[in-house]
C-alpha cells in the first residue's frame, strides 16, 4: 500500500514538472534566462519608480521635488510620514494627500507571486510566495525549510508568464546550509541552465548578528541597481541566539532583532521583493499536556508581528512532512502533506502537497 502511495505522489509531481516543460516548449524557449533590465516592460519592472506618478496625474514638477528630496520609488514614498512630505518645499498638504493616494494605487498593483514548484503548495499560499511581504518558515531541522529556499532560488528566475519573478536572488546564509550542488537538479527540472541560475544568485555568509545587519544595509544599494525579486535569510534567528545569552541580554536581543526585521520589511516594500526567512523552534513548556513534544517559533512576539505569512513545518508519518499556514492575513488556516522522493534528495520541488480537509 505504501509503495502505491509513493508512486501516486511521484506521478502527480512528475505531471506538474511535465506541464512546466510543455509550457516552456510552447514558448519556444530552450533555455530560460533572465530578461535584461532595459527590456522589461513597465508592468514587470523591479519596483515602481517615482516617475510613474506623472502618468497617474501628478505634476512633473512635484515629482522632481520628491526626487530632489531623495525619494525615487513609490514604494519608498509610502515609508515617509505626511508630516515629513509636507516639509518638502513646494508640497502642500493637499498635494501630499493626492501623491500618497496615487502611489498607493500603483504599489498595490505590483505584487508578484513566485511559484514554489508545487502546484498544491502554491494553492495553499494563494498563488505562491508574494513580493512586498515577509514569509517565515519555522520548524525543526530536516523538515524542508532550506530545501524550499533552494527551490525559490531557481523558481524566482523563471519568467513571469511561468509564474516566476524574472529576477535575481539574494541569499544571506547564517548557518552555512547553502549548497550550490543542490541548485543543479532543481534548475534541470525546470529546464534551466544551472550555470546561469547560479550566476544570478548573490550569496553572502553572515557570522554575527551585526554582520547580518550590515549585509542588509549594503544590499539595498544593489537592489536599486539590479533586477532582484527575492531575499532569502536562512536562518533569521540563529546568530541572535549565539551572540546574546541569558535573560539579562534578552531585552537587547529583541531590540536588535526588531531593528533587523524592520530593515527586511523596508527592503520588501521599497524594492518589491519577496523576503523568505527560515526560523528555528524552541521548547514550549506551556504547550499543553496533550502535545507530546510542544514547540514554538523562536523570536517571540517581535518576530511574530514582523512576518506577514507564517508557515509551520513539522514531521508527519514515516517520511511525510507537513506544511501548515500558521498565520496569514489573507489565507485560511490549512495544511499540506509532502512525501519525499528519494531520487531527488536535494529538490523540495519533488514533494507533493495536498490539502487536508
Amino acid at each position: 500500500m505504501r509503495q502505491q502511495t509513493e508512486i501516486l505522489y511521484c506521478n502527480e509531481d512528475d505531471r506538474f514538472s511535465k506541464n512546466l516543460h510543455l509550457k516552456i516548449r510552447a514558448e519556444e524557449a530552450t533555455q530560460l534566462q533572465l530578461v535584461e533590465r532595459e527590456d522589461i516592460d513597465d508592468e514587470e519592472d523591479l519596483f515602481e519608480a517615482i516617475d510613474k506618478l506623472i502618468s497617474a496625474g501628478i505634476n512633473a514638477g512635484d515629482v522632481k521635488k520628491l526626487q530632489d528630496a531623495g525619494i525615487y520609488t513609490c514604494n519608498g514614498l509610502m515609508m515617509h510620514t505626511k508630516k515629513h512630505l509636507t516639509g518638502i518645499k513646494g508640497l502642500s498638504e493637499a498635494k501630499v494627500d493626492k501623491i500618497c493616494e496615487a502611489a498607493e494605487k500603483i504599489v498595490r498593483k505590483s505584487v508578484i507571486l513566485i511559484t514554489t514548484g508545487s502546484q498544491a503548495l502554491d494553492e495553499l499560499l494563494g498563488g505562491g510566495i508574494e513580493t512586498l511581504a515577509i514569509t517565515e518558515a519555522f520548524g525543526e531541522f530536516r523538515f524542508g525549510k532550506t530545501q524550499l529556499a533552494h527551490t525559490l532560488c531557481v523558481s524566482t528566475q523563471l519568467p513571469t508568464n511561468m509564474r516566476g519573478g524574472n529576477g535575481k536572488v539574494a541569499y544571506i546564509d547564517t548557518e552555512g546550509t547553502f549548497r550550490p550542488d543542490r541548485i543543479i537538479p532543481i534548475a534541470e527540472r525546470f529546464g534551466m541552465d544551472p550555470g546561469a541560475v547560479l550566476d544570478n544568485i548573490v550569496y553572502a555568509r553572515a557570522y554575527t548578528y551585526e554582520h547580518q545587519y550590515n549585509l542588509l544595509l549594503g544590499l539595498a544599494a544593489k537592489l536599486s541597481e539590479e533586477p532582484f525579486r527575492i531575499l532569502i535569510v536562512d536562518s533569521v534567528i540563529a546568530l541572535f541566539r549565539v551572540d546574546f545569552t541569558g535573560r539579562g541580554e534578552l531585552a537587547e536581543r529583541q531590540q536588535k532583532l526588531a531593528q533587523m526585521l524592520s530593515r527586511l520589511t523596508k527592503i520588501a516594500e521599497e524594492f518589491n521583493v519577496a523576503v523568505y526567512m527560515t526560523n528555528q523552534v524552541i521548547a514550549d513548556p506551556g504547550g499543553g499536556v496533550f502535545i507530546s513534544d510542544p514547540k514554538k517559533p523562536a523570536g517571540g512576539h517581535v518576530l511574530a508581528h514582523a512576518a506577514t505569512i507564517r508557515l509551520m513545518f513539522r514531521k508527519g508519518k514515516a517520511e511525510q512532512r507537513v506544511c501548515k499556514v500558521f498565520d496569514a492575513p489573507n489565507l485560511p488556516e490549512a495544511e499540506a502533506i509532502s512525501l519525499a522522493h528519494h531520487h531527488y534528495p536535494f529538490s523540495f520541488t519533488t514533494l507533493l502537497f495536498r490539502f487536508l480537509l
